[in-house]
């Protein structure tokens, strides 16, 4: 169908279920997405259904990207889902642009609230449509919606799904890096403005922590994150990546001790060292487990001290940088993470009484910054008793090079800090 033909199918459908006008904007009156439900169940052949379903899909995709939604309501997920599913069985009849494109670039318009919980109904679709060889060529859209739903990869419903279809689900999600059907620039595909596949990385990492999810898990699976993390830049990255999760999308990413110990342990199973190196920065250098909560550290701890000493404490080079602040992680995304309360209150460290800012000024942002510079002391003297050095033998025992240049900024930190732990500051330690 096209044109004319397009509009007037349309009309005499919508009119036959009772609506005047068929095109008026989905933000006023019934929603346009009630639209889809009910082609969707109407009696029409399914051929027909999927036309008719299709160019609704595609009107109200040019009204979102025309007029962007403030939020997006849960009740426009599951029409998506179910024209979806039904366009894996129609699409290539028609031509280009697929409308399954389109409801796939309306479920990542905005971010989607954490009670949609979709996981069982959005699991065959996206195992189906994350292949390599899918030919809509959609891999990067879709690894995003397995980002963007990621809490729902987690509710209860999950637990009836069956091991195979868990499985299948991972063997398609495969390595988030690899896009073999279009040209990677920079590690990303080259038609995918602004996908990062390490978000999608994140939810595979959080898998590890799961007990649904982490024994289906393949070391293919982190093949080329594993390259990534190899590097000072690549591990930045991935806890800005962390940080963004957990800030704007899923407060629950890693929370736990449990968790963080989960996930590291699977990953050396999986002989992941690197990314399960990266779960221990995270739990060392953002704040999100209490560091006066020492029961939780004396579990992060033990299992800290049994990685390095399995495979070596000149790696502990990378979590001293992570901690004094001079790996090149952005100081502003973090600070973002505590200013929103996502921690314990907010705060990385014990410090006087709780505050609750009301607003945001430069002051409350320099109180956090010292608050930052203050845990990242605490967290290093904690780190050093670990492993039973004072400051003074601790390079010797790690094996520690450090340029000039690195020397400088380590001194200008410490230069910055020292005034504050002179301070009633509570460092808490074991």
């Amino acid at each position: 169908m096209s044109g004319w033909a397009d509009q007037h199918a349309l009309t005499l459908v919508f009119s036959a279920l009772g609506y005047l006008d068929p095109f008026r904007g989905i933000n006023s009156g019934r929603s346009g997405f009630v639209w889809i439900t009910d082609i969707l169940n109407s009696g029409y052949p399914e051929s027909v259904r999927y036309l008719l379903a299709g160019k609704v899909v595609q009107l109200l995709g040019n009204e979102v990207v025309a007029h962007p939604p403030k939020s997006f309501p849960p009740d426009w997920v599951p029409p998506l889902l179910g024209f979806l599913s039904l366009s894996e069985k129609f699409y290539t009849k028609g031509s280009p642009p697929y409308p399954g494109l389109t409801a796939l670039q309306i479920l990542l318009c905005r971010q989607v609230d954490a009670d949609v919980d979709v996981g069982v109904t959005l699991l065959p679709i996206l195992a189906s449509i994350l292949v390599h060889d899918h030919p809509l060529q959609s891999r990067t859209l879709a690894l995003g919606v397995f980002h963007r739903f990621m809490p729902g990869w987690f509710s209860q419903q999950m637990e009836t799904v069956s091991n195979n279809n868990l499985d299948k689900l991972l063997r398609a999600v495969g390595d988030p890096f690899q896009f073999p059907s279009l040209p990677l620039q920079h590690g990303r595909p080259g038609g995918a403005t602004g996908f990062d596949p390490m978000m999608a990385m994140v939810v595979l990492i959080e898998f590890a922590s799961s007990d649904l999810w982490r024994n289906h898990l393949n070391r293919s699976n982190f093949d080329s994150c594993e390259e990534v993390l190899s590097t000072e830049k690549g591990r930045g990255s991935a806890l800005r990546c962390m940080l963004d999760n957990t800030t704007y999308a899923w407060s629950a990413f890693l929370r736990t001790p449990a968790k963080i110990t989960t996930a590291i342990r699977r990953l050396e199973e999986l002989q992941c060292l690197n990314t399960a190196e990266v779960v221990i920065l995270w739990a060392w250098t953002t704040g999100v487990v209490n560091a006066a909560d020492h029961d939780a550290w004396r579990s992060i701890g033990r299992i800290t001290l049994e990685f390095y000493q399995a495979h070596g404490t000149g790696r502990l080079t990378t979590l001293k940088r992570h901690l004094v602040g001079t790996n090149g992680t952005a100081e502003g995304d973090h600070l973002v993470f505590l200013l929103r309360g996502v921690g314990y209150e907010g705060y990385p460290c014990r410090v006087e009484s709780v505050r609750h800012p009301v607003l945001v000024t430069k002051q409350v942002e320099k109180k956090h910054l010292i608050d930052l510079r203050v845990s990242q002391v605490c967290q290093l003297r904690r780190l050093h008793h670990l492993f039973g050095y004072d400051l003074a033998t601790w390079e010797e025992a790690v094996a520690i090079e450090e340029t000039d240049e690195e020397m400088d900024v380590l001194s200008g930190r410490t230069v910055m800090i020292m005034p504050v732990r002179s301070m009633d500051w509570a460092c808490d330690y074991p």
